[in-house]
Parts: C-alpha cells; sequence; structure tokens
C-alpha cells in the first residue's frame, strides 16, 4: 500500500505531499490542474522515465519519495523509495530504504506495489501485442514463457552457427583453386619464419670472412714467403751468438732476437687458427640462390616472407576445413534437432496453457463485464493465431500450425499460438476483434474489469486514471460498485471527473493550479468533509451560493 508520496520541484510541484488511505483515494480538479502528472510522478519513482527539462526551472534536481507498506517476514514493513532527478545531466540516483539502487530494482519492486490503469492504456489494449501478453500474464505457468524463450535463444544459436559455416564453406570453395595454388607455390620454396634475416646476416658475414681471408694471406706471405721471416730472425740469432765472446754487449741483442722469433711463431699459429675458427662451411652462392627463390616467391605472392608464412599456415587450415567441414556441418544438423525438438516440446505446453488460461480468462471476463453493466449474454474469447518461431531447413510449405519433423528429426515448423480478444457485445452477433468493434466506454470497463482480475494476486496499489471515461448514467452506477468493491481489497488511486464515483472515497484530495508571483504552482490538498461538498458541487456544475 502506498502511504505517503512526496513531490518536490518536479514541473508545477514545487512541494506536494500526499497521505493516502489504505481503500479509495480520490483525486479531482479542474482539468489541466495536474492531476495526472501526480500519478506520473509515481511512474517515474516505479522506474518509468522523465525528462530533465520537467525538473522546476532554478532548481538543480526534482525529487519524488514514497513510503509503501508491504508483507516482510515480520509482518507489516515500511518500504522507502526515492527517486532524484537531475536538471544538469537529465541522470537519476534511485534510493531504497535509504541504500543507492537502480532502476532495475524498481522494475522488480513495481509489479508488486502499483497497478496502473490509464486512458492511454486504452490505446495498448488495441493491439493485438499486448492482448497477447495480457493472456499470457494468467498463465498457470508464468515459467513457461522465459523457458520459451531460452529454448528459441538455443535454437537461433544452432542456426547462426549453420549459417556462418555455410558461409565459410561457400567463400572457401570459391577460393579453392587459388588456394591450391598457393600452397603449391609456398610448398616449393618452404619459407621458414624469419630465414630471409638469417640468410642475409649470413651473408654479411661471408662477406667479411672474404676480407678476414685477404688480411690472413697477406701476413701469412710475409711471414712465410720466399725466405721466410722467422727463419732469417733464426739465422740473424745465431749469428748474435757468434759474435757474443768478442763482445758481450751482443748478448741482449741475441735475446731480444730469440724472444722475436718465438713471437713470430705463435702469431703463425693465431693466424693460422683465427681462419679455422671462421670456416662456417657457408656457400656465399647458395645463400644468394636462396635468396633469390625467395625474392621470386615474395613478388609473385605480393607480400613479404613472415605475411607468406602466415599465409601458408592459413592456406593449410582453409584447405584441413573444407575437406572436414562436412563432419561440422553433421554434428550443427544434430545440435539443431535437438535444440528444435526442445522447442517443440515447450511450445506444445506452452500452447496448451494458453488454451487453458483463455478459457478460464474469458470466464472470468465475462463475469467481471456483467457486473460492469454489459449484457449478460456478452461474450469475450480469445481466437488463436498460429505465429512461426522456427522453420527448419526442410520446410518449404505452410505447415498449416502443426508442429512438424522431417526426416533428419530436424522439425520443419514450430509455431506458438498467440491470442487476440475477440467478443460479442449483443446477442446474434459474430465474434469480432476487441480493437475493431469497442467504443471508448466499453474499453474503459475492458481496462476495469482486467486490472481487477490483474491485482487478485499480489493486490498492488491500483491507479485508475480517468477509466471512467466515456460512460454515464446506470453503466457509471454499475462501475462506480465494481471501484466500490475493489477499494475493499485493496488500496485505490482514482482521478476522476465524475461527482458520482468521488464521493464514493474514503480519502478526498484536490489538485489545483494557481498564480503567485507571477509563477505558477499546483498542489494538492486533502479535503476536510465541508470541502468535499464543495468540490462534488464544482464537480457536478452546480454555482455556489
Amino acid at each position: 500500500m502506498l502511504e505517503l508520496l512526496r513531490i518536490r520541484d518536479l514541473a508545477l510541484i514545487e512541494d506536494a505531499e500526499l497521505e493516502f488511505a489504505p481503500g479509495m483515494n480520490a483525486l479531482t480538479g479542474e482539468t489541466g490542474a495536474g492531476k495526472s502528472f501526480i500519478v506520473r510522478a509515481i511512474d517515474f519513482l516505479t522506474g518509468e522515465p522523465m525528462s530533465a527539462d520537467l525538473v522546476r526551472p532554478g532548481k538543480d534536481k526534482a525529487v519524488v519519495e514514497a513510503v509503501f507498506v508491504v508483507d516482510g517476514e515480520n509482518g507489516a514493513e515500511d518500504l522507502i523509495i526515492r527517486r532524484e532527478l537531475s536538471a544538469d545531466t537529465g541522470r537519476s540516483r534511485v534510493f531504497v530504504n535509504d541504500r543507492l539502487g537502480s532502476l532495475e530494482t524498481l522494475r522488480e519492486l513495481r509489479a508488486g506495489l502499483v497497478l496502473h490503469t490509464s486512458q492511454h492504456g486504452q490505446q495498448k489494449l488495441l493491439q493485438p501485442a499486448y492482448q497477447a501478453r495480457i493472456l499470457d500474464s494468467f498463465l498457470a505457468e508464468p515459467g513457461l514463457l522465459p523457458e520459451r524463450d531460452a529454448a528459441l535463444a538455443g535454437v537461433k544459436a544452432v542456426q547462426t552457427a549453420r549459417a556462418e559455416l555455410a558461409g565459410r564453406v561457400a567463400e572457401l570453395s570459391r577460393q579453392r583453386e587459388f588456394l591450391e595454388f598457393q600452397r603449391a607455390e609456398i610448398g616449393k620454396v618452404k619459407p621458414l619464419p624469419g630465414e630471409e634475416d638469417e640468410l642475409l646476416t649470413r651473408k654479411a658475414g661471408l662477406k667479411d670472412r672474404e676480407r678476414l681471408d685477404e688480411a690472413r694471406g697477406r701476413a701469412l706471405s710475409a711471414l712465410l714467403g720466399e725466405a721466410p721471416l722467422a727463419a732469417l730472425v733464426g739465422e740473424l740469432a745465431r749469428a748474435l751468438s757468434q759474435l757474443t765472446p768478442f763482445d758481450e754487449s751482443f748478448e741482449a741483442d741475441k735475446n731480444a732476437a730469440e724472444d722475436f722469433r718465438h713471437q713470430l711463431s705463435a702469431l703463425e699459429t693465431r693466424i693460422r687458427r683465427l681462419a679455422l675458427e671462421d670456416d662456417g662451411g657457408d656457400d656465399i652462392e647458395a645463400i644468394e640462390s636462396r635468396l633469390f627463390e625467395l625474392a621470386k616467391l615474395k613478388r609473385k605472392l605480393n607480400k613479404n616472407l613472415d605475411e607468406i608464412v602466415d599465409l601458408g599456415r592459413q592456406v593449410e587450415e582453409n584447405l584441413s576445413f573444407l575437406d572436414s567441414c562436412a563432419l561440422d556441418a553433421k554434428r550443427l544438423e544434430r545440435e539443431e534437432a535437438e535444440a528444435a525438438k526442445l522447442l517443440g516440446g515447450v511450445l506444445e505446453r506452452l500452447n496448451a496453457a494458453r488454451q487453458d488460461a483463455s478459457e478460464r480468462l474469458c470466464a472470468r471476463l465475462g463475469q467481471e463485464l456483467a457486473g460492469l453493466g454489459f449484457s449478460e449474454h456478452a461474450r469475450v474469447e480469445f481466437v488463436f493465431e498460429p505465429a512461426v518461431l522456427y522453420a527448419g531447413p526442410n520446410d518449404s510449405s505452410d505447415s498449416g500450425g502443426a508442429n512438424d519433423a522431417n526426416d533428419a528429426g530436424v522439425a520443419c515448423s514450430l509455431t506458438e499460438l498467440r491470442g487476440r480478444l475477440f467478443w460479442v457485445p449483443n446477442p446474434g452477433q459474430p465474434p469480432r476483434p476487441l480493437d475493431k468493434i469497442a467504443s471508448g466506454g466499453e474499453l474503459s470497463r475492458f481496462l476495469l474489469a482486467l486490472a481487477g482480475l490483474q491485482a487478485e494476486s499480489a493486490k498492488p496499489s491500483l491507479i485508475f486514471d480517468e477509466v471512467d471515461a466515456g460512460i454515464g448514467g446506470h453503466t457509471l452506477t454499475r462501475v462506480g460498485e465494481r471501484l466500490r468493491d475493489l477499494a475493499a481489497r485493496q488500496q485505490m488511486i482514482l482521478i476522476t471527473h465524475w461527482p458520482q464515483l468521488a464521493k464514493l472515497a474514503d480519502r478526498h484530495f484536490q489538485v489545483r493550479k494557481e498564480v503567485r508571483d507571477g509563477h505558477t504552482f499546483t498542489g494538492c490538498a486533502r479535503l476536510d468533509p465541508a470541502a468535499i461538498e464543495a468540490e462534488l458541487a464544482r464537480m457536478s456544475g452546480i454555482a455556489s451560493a
């Protein structure tokens, strides 16, 4: 039950506070005073969007907050909801029991808090899709709908995979000849990752070795020519040795010559070893030939070597895929058959549940409408129209609404039955779609009857925004009696222009617009008995004395 509603800085409302009663609460006032906008604030509080330009000019934000009394673990509990709308960003913040919440939280709570029926609902009631949703709201097994959605999503996922597979197969089949050409050309050369850079490095190394060999040759020639330098130095050392007995000063020269001879021998060994260490066995001609093969392949395929190596892998993968795709196609076909079988089972149960719900709902609606002034002979029925949810790969003809299966086990066509409201307002007439023949007053009573049935289990606060439009006389009396019965069962907020209905209220609020200091304000005040009499007189068109 909605116990307290406060609205601040929203459009023409500066600050309004309404404390509602458990039964019927009437909101009345002149046309354009802002009655429906108070209900719109409740919609905003329970998750509906609202534009930032509705924040009162000059204010940073608008605030709507309410206290609901709900059933909790320990009996009745207060549920406090506040929603703020920023004038700058247009974004809103939600607080549930003073804790930051989300719009999803509000929408989950909404069904148990309020059920809003308005003149806009009449237009929705004329839509076949909305009529089908009404029927689904009376299913004995509501879980069938998410089960249907999950099964349908499973079928579509497999269909998407099959379509992608078929598309890839078709594309690669068109390219097969070119793919095989690429594989053959790459197979002739068999390039390796990074091979070109390695060959260029080795080629540069061979050029360095050529320069090294040239220098080594010159050095060895100097050491080992026709008159080897080491032999000459040795001969010099022996000659100095023979001079030493005659002059001891040659002893040092002899020793220096001996040392130099040994250095020359070590130098020869180092030069020869250097040549052996650098002899990698590379052949400059073989390297040049390989680089030429790689360059020719690059020109032919118009790619660099790394791209060609990657291309080779891709070509092998694509050709292998073409050779093995039949297995994948068979697997997906089996998966689709299984998913379609699951969907078909769910739809059979759902279709049966909808037919059962339609019988119960039509019987209840007939009773409700009879109590709202319709003929006791008036009949309401749902006419079911098949809608194809899944057409299997072999579905080439109309299945006539049946759920069949082909030889491979994949359903040809799966349909669900969608209900559309038909009715006979007067005896002797054939059933016709509700959206083709119902008047505004009749739609108002349909909405009232449906709202009463929809609110039976959760018992949310009923909000009727001019649901009495287009009716009068004895019918208005019958509508008033039904509204009074509903208000005895659960809380009701009723916006009306009829004094006959307003006088039934347990609590009466008047919405009025006034101008102060050049600014317009909408206010809402609870009326005392004397003010109620005056308001009812105004609504009746009786001039006050």
